[in-house]
């Protein structure tokens, strides 16, 4: 699956405010067979599952939330990776975004990832 593999924030916005450094280089997420887990500074803050899908050329990952701040529920987002780059915008109002973008008064969360190096 390409998008297996732990992925650490560069860089995140909330409402149109961005995430301080400090925090957002505490936030990693690792996706797996289907299955995602968010970490803060190494601890899991939120566990479930998620879905691929395309539709009209727009690529669509949905969180289902099992354990953590988002148990119970269903989370939209349009995802976009170029090699070991990842960008994710996550409707978190239940509605799938349009756009890589976020404003005040949208309940929209854009982060963009960098793969993390596996130790060998």
């Amino acid at each position: 699956m390409p998008l297996s593999g732990t992925w650490q924030i560069v860089k995140a916005e909330l409402a149109g405010e961005e995430m301080p450094a400090f925090v957002a280089s505490r936030v990693e997420v690792e996706l797996a067979d289907g299955t995602y887990v968010v970490r803060f500074a190494g601890q899991v803050a939120d566990r479930g599952t998620f879905t691929l899908a395309a539709d009209g050329g727009v690529q669509e990952i949905r969180l289902y939330g099992v354990e953590g701040t988002n148990a119970g529920r269903t989370i939209p987002a349009i995802y976009q990776q170029v090699g070991d780059r990842l960008r994710i915008c996550y409707g978190l109002d239940g509605i799938r975004p349009s756009t890589f973008a976020t404003a005040a008064g949208q309940n929209l969360f854009l982060a963009t990832y960098r793969r993390r190096e596996e130790p060998s």
